[in-house]
């Protein structure tokens, strides 16, 4: 079932950041397309939130406390429950080689800040479009 904008009904994105004006524009934003939102500020909130809440995508912000986004998609990419989910790097920092080092550590796509808050519904749109990948049983 399609809601306005086309977007899937029932897509849960989960916003990682440590910044709360980030947060909310995010949020604002994307809950105004019909996605269904939940947030965390670091490493133990999203590892707390990703079980119950089974995200569909992660936006994740790379410069967090603690655990940076990097390792915490490291160690999301190695877990069967998480290791299928569409990771969103989301950084300001979009130095040479940024880019490599997020999709090396698994993400699967790389936006910059400040977000383009005209363009960020359509890139997430974009981003699970290409979830149609089933989930492999661990061997």
């Amino acid at each position: 079932m399609l809601s306005r904008g086309g977007v899937l009904a029932n897509e849960r994105i989960l916003i990682v950041d440590d910044i709360p004006a980030n947060v909310t524009l995010a949020s604002f934003v994307l809950a105004s397309k019909a996605y269904e939102i939940q947030t965390a500020v670091d490493a133990p909130a999203v590892l707390a939130t990703v079980g119950a809440f089974r995200p569909h995508l992660i936006l994740m912000d790379l410069q967090l406390p603690g655990m940076d986004g990097l390792e915490l998609t490291r160690l999301l990419k190695t877990e069967l429950r998480t290791r299928n989910v569409i990771i969103v790097a989301i950084t300001a920092s979009a130095l040479k080689g940024d880019e490599a080092k997020a999709r090396a550590a698994g993400c699967d796509g790389f936006l910059t800040k400040p977000i383009d808050t005209r363009q960020l519904p359509a890139r997430i749109a974009e981003y699970l479009a290409t979830k149609s990948q089933p989930v492999r049983s661990a061997r």
